[in-house]
C-alpha cells in the first residue's frame, strides 16, 4: 500500500459579513478577506471552475470552503443558492467535500439538516476564546455556552467540527489562551484555526489601539503564544489547518493593517520556533564537531528553520551541519548522528 499522502485543496469562496448580526471590535471582513462585495452564485461557480483549470483534481482531495462571514446566518434560500453551485461538483466526485464558517450561536437542527442534504462536511465554528471576560471585551455576542452547544450539535449530527480561536484580544493572557486551546480539545475538534489578533484599520480595535486601550502582541509573543498552543493540539490529535491570517492584498502592503503581529510565513515562524526549543535539548558530546539530524520528510524545512534559523544556531555548537529527510519518521520524530 502507497505511503504517499493525497494533496488537499481548498477553494476558498469569500463571503464578507454577509449575515452576521455583530460586528466583533477586531472586524472588518472585507478587509481582512480581501473581498469588497458579496459574490453572486454565477461568481462561485466561475471561481470553481477557475481553480479546478490550476488543481490536479483527479489526483487530489479537492473541497469548497465558503468563509469571511455567518454562512447559517444569511436567508436560507441564499444559503442554497451558494450551496446548489457546489452540489453537482460533489455529486460527480470532482469536488469531494463542502466546509464553512459560521458563528457558534447560528447553529439549529433545522440548518444541519439542510447542510447535510447539501453534503457538507465540515462546520468550523469561530469560538475565537473560551473565557466569558474575552468574549464580552471583543464584542463577540455570544457565551461560552453558546460554543459548547453549538459544537455538540455538529458533531451529533455527523459533522466534522473545525473550533477557530484567537490569540491576543482585548483581555486575553497567555494562560487564558491556552485554557481555550484545552477546552477545544475536550469538545472533540477535529480542527482548529490560530489567528493572532491584528488591528485593522475602519473597526472598533483600531479605536481602542489609537486611543492607547489596546496592545496588540508583538510578532516575537505571537509566535510564542501561537506555538504553546499549537503543543496542545498537536499532542491531542487536533490538526491546525491554518497558524496566521489568510495572507490578502491589503494585510501584505499594509494598507489595511494598523498593527499587530502579521507575518506572510507565521506558520513557519511558530513552527520553527518548535523544532528549535527541540534542538536546545540535544546534548553536546565532547570532541564532536559535526551532527546530522534526520527528521520527516514533511517537517524538514521547519526542523531546518525560518531563514535557516535552526541550523545557523546549531552552527554555532557545531561546525559542520547535515539535514537528512527520513520517510520512516513522522511528525515531528528525529535522531541525531554524530561525528
Amino acid at each position: 500500500m502507497s505511503n504517499i499522502r493525497q494533496k488537499h485543496y481548498t477553494i476558498p469562496v469569500f463571503v464578507p459579513e454577509h449575515g452576521c448580526p455583530f460586528q466583533c471590535v477586531f472586524c472588518n471582513q472585507q478587509k481582512i478577506s480581501g473581498s469588497l462585495k458579496i459574490p453572486t452564485p454565477e461568481e462561485v461557480d466561475n471561481l470553481i471552475r477557475e481553480y479546478l483549470t490550476t488543481i490536479p483534481w483527479k489526483k487530489s482531495y479537492v473541497e469548497i470552503g465558503f468563509f469571511g462571514g455567518n454562512f447559517t446566518g444569511i436567508k436560507k434560500a441564499e444559503q442554497e443558492s451558494y450551496l446548489k453551485v457546489a452540489l453537482p461538483y460533489v455529486e460527480k466526485g470532482i469536488i469531494k467535500s463542502i466546509r464553512l464558517s459560521t458563528r457558534p450561536d447560528y447553529i439549529d437542527t433545522e440548518i444541519l439538516q439542510l447542510l447535510k442534504k447539501y453534503h457538507v462536511k465540515t462546520i468550523e465554528l469561530g469560538a475565537q476564546s473560551l473565557d466569558e471576560g474575552v468574549l464580552m471585551a471583543s464584542g463577540r455576542g455570544h457565551t461560552v455556552e453558546d460554543i459548547i452547544e453549538g459544537s455538540g450539535m455538529v458533531r451529533s449530527h455527523g459533522f466534522a467540527l473545525g473550533l477557530q480561536m484567537m490569540i491576543g484580544l482585548p483581555g486575553d493572557t497567555l494562560e487564558k489562551s491556552k485554557r481555550t486551546a484545552r477546552q477545544i480539545v475536550a469538545l472533540r475538534a477535529d480542527n482548529t484555526r490560530i489567528y493572532p489578533t491584528l488591528v485593522i484599520r475602519d473597526t472598533k480595535l483600531a479605536e481602542m489601539y489609537l486611543s492607547g486601550d489596546y496592545l496588540p502582541l508583538s510578532l516575537e509573543v505571537a509566535v510564542k503564544w501561537s506555538k504553546e498552543v499549537y503543543k496542545i493540539f498537536e499532542k491531542s490529535g487536533v490538526n491546525v489547518i491554518r497558524l496566521g491570517l489568510h495572507p490578502s492584498e491589503g494585510l501584505i502592503s499594509g494598507s489595511e493593517l494598523l498593527a499587530g503581529p502579521f507575518h506572510i510565513s507565521f506558520r513557519e515562524l511558530v513552527m520553527s520556533q518548535i523544532w528549535h526549543d527541540e534542538f536546545m535539548k540535544i546534548k553536546n558530546i565532547e570532541n564532536k564537531q559535526s551532527i546530522t539530524i534526520f527528521v520527516a520528510s514533511r517537517q524538514f524545512n521547519y526542523a531546518i528553520g525560518y531563514e535557516a534559523g535552526n541550523r545557523k544556531a546549531l552552527n554555532k555548537k557545531y561546525k559542520n551541519v547535515r539535514f537528512i529527510k527520513d520517510p520512516e519518521l513522522q511528525g515531528r520524530e528525529y535522531y541525531v548522528d554524530y561525528c
